[in-house]
């Protein structure tokens, strides 16, 4: 007992979070309410309006590859069976997510290796009304030309009555009109309109995306949580304890820094792991191939899902087209009962994505598609070749975001230098989903357009996603997941996955407000201090 008070005297933290995206700020902003002295520690760098990138041109502040000296919102990574797009910053994934807020219907919560471990839909029923106030989720008051095209779409499917706009995570204000906070009764940041601009994913210019550091991150702060930027987490190991009850030490240094790198130790009580997939499954299987946390589960880096998605960018040959106008995902329609199809686009002059494409092909096998596209080139010269020359590419680009609650799943583990990626469960994902194809055929026509897809997706066979889910999932006991009902990790004490890594099934939608909602029920699970 004597050495227990010793210790925690010793302990600069009650918790140390290990992220800054969704999880992490609900994790700050409540434990902070019940008392808890909390340092937040992110990897990448602090964002605030003007620092936003105009366009996705501007690699530097566009993209997060610091080797080459570039520290953006946005982290581009590729595995063998999957390329992911993920968030980078203070506020993680919310600085260039496309700020829907949907909730997934009720299969998700029957399915995947959460499945009758509780009553999922009806227990975070109440975190989700939570998450959505704190989001500031509104449904998108206004369809531009992407969305009436996608609701014409769906009226030539038969779904007319199922198309809608999602809730958001904007505020819509009078455009660009500066007003006192709207939100949390004048204690959160002043906030602006909405001008629909269409530049959400490069950073949000104008103050009127809700943002995690507008919300959950600026209570925090305002309640004394302290938030490091441009740090990574290298080691997290028990003090004198297999099992952590005597509190944690933490190393971490610069994540921006090639040669200084400025090594630090602090000691906390807890830990929350909330780095997103590629953070916080990484760090685990290190922790765990080093021996410093060798009680988790063998689950970790399994069960990782990828939304089941296809991305298909259609360009518009009309002149008289603005594919830009609007919030970045403004309208939404499930064409089966698996999934959901959604209008995508980027602000004016951000056509980055005009370089890593190709036609659209489907086939089994890479050598079928690569004739196919010998085929394109042959045949339509023009289509193709004229698409890397287009002016005004946003303008004329639908990007439509097609994602399917089905389960398919892959397994990252530690490789010679990186991380390596096989499939683990059911049929390998795959981005030639034949609805998803038939949707953009539609919409191809629809504005005599051609449609293309990410060429990793064609040549490598393994789908892009922004939504990679799992690793880290729910399970009954340590053999089959690695956190409990609570997320709290197994062998472990006052040790949490709160983030991505810790989605148990395919929401088949945008994660976001389901990974906050459960956030919250996990955070509220924790006695006040």
């Amino acid at each position: 007992m004597l050495f227990a008070f010793l210790m925690k005297q010793q302990l600069d933290y009650d918790y140390v979070i290990i992220g800054s995206g969704f999880g992490g700020s609900v994790s700050a902003l409540r434990l902070s309410e019940k008392g808890y002295k909390v340092l937040v520690i992110e990897k990448g760098k602090w964002y605030k309006s003007k620092d936003f990138p105009r366009t996705n041109w501007d690699l530097k502040k566009w993209l997060w590859l610091p080797t080459f000296r570039l520290f953006g919102i946005l982290k581009l990574t590729l595995f063998r069976h999957v390329s992911i797009l993920s968030g980078v910053g203070v506020g993680g994934g919310s600085l260039v997510y496309a700020n829907t807020l949907p909730i997934p219907n009720s299969k998700f919560f029957t399915s995947g290796n959460w499945k009758g471990l509780a009553d999922w839909e009806n227990d975070l029923k109440p975190h989700y009304a939570t998450a959505e106030k704190m989001l500031g989720a509104t449904k998108n008051p206004k369809f531009y030309d992407a969305d009436l095209v996608l609701e014409k779409v769906a009226r030539k499917m038969g779904k007319e009555n199922k198309f809608d706009a999602p809730n958001v995570a904007v505020y819509f204000g009078r455009p660009d009109k500066e007003v006192k906070d709207p939100y949390f009764n004048g204690d959160g940041p002043n906030r602006s309109g909405c001008t629909f601009c269409g530049q959400c994913m490069t950073g949000c210019p104008h103050n009127a995306k809700n943002t995690l550091d507008k919300n959950y991150l600026h209570l925090a702060q305002k309640n004394g949580v302290q938030i490091i930027a441009e740090k990574i987490v290298k080691v997290v190991k028990p003090i004198e304890s297999e099992n952590g009850k005597n509190g944690y030490e933490i190393f971490y240094e610069n994540s921006t820094s090639l040669f200084r790198k400025d090594k630090k130790c602090i000691k906390t009580k807890g830990v929350i792991f909330s780095g997103g997939v590629l953070g916080t499954v990484r760090l685990l299987l290190d922790m765990k191939s080093k021996k410093y946390l060798p009680n988790l589960s063998n689950e970790v880096g399994n069960h990782i899902r990828t939304n089941n998605e296809n991305l298909s960018l259609i360009t518009s040959r009309n002149k008289n087209i603005d594919l830009s106008k609007g919030v970045a995902i403004g309208s939404i329609f499930p064409p089966d009962e698996n999934g959901h199809v959604e209008a995508v686009r980027y602000g004016k002059g951000s056509g980055i994505w005009k370089i890593p494409i190709l036609p659209m092909v489907y086939g089994k096998h890479v050598f079928i598609r690569l004739f196919k596209l010998l085929k394109e080139l042959v045949l339509h010269p023009i289509d193709w070749l004229g698409m890397y020359f287009t002016k005004n590419y946003a303008k004329k680009t639908i990007i439509l975001l097609f994602m399917q609650h089905l389960d398919s799943t892959i397994k990252l583990k530690r490789g010679w230098f990186n991380l390596n990626s096989k499939v683990s469960s059911g049929d390998k994902p795959t981005p030639f989903i034949p609805m998803a194809k038939t949707i953009a055929d539609y919409v191809a026509k629809e504005i005599n357009g051609k449609a293309f897809m990410m060429s990793t997706d064609i040549l490598t066979g393994a789908p892009s996603t922004a939504h990679i889910l799992g690793g880290a999932v729910i399970g009954k006991n340590k053999k089959e997941g690695v956190i409990d009902v609570n997320q709290k990790v197994f062998g472990y004490k006052n040790m949490y996955v709160c983030d991505g890594a810790a989605m148990s099934a395919n929401p088949g939608v945008n994660p976001s407000l389901t990974i906050t909602a459960m956030t919250e029920m996990a955070m509220s699970k924790i006695k006040d201090y």
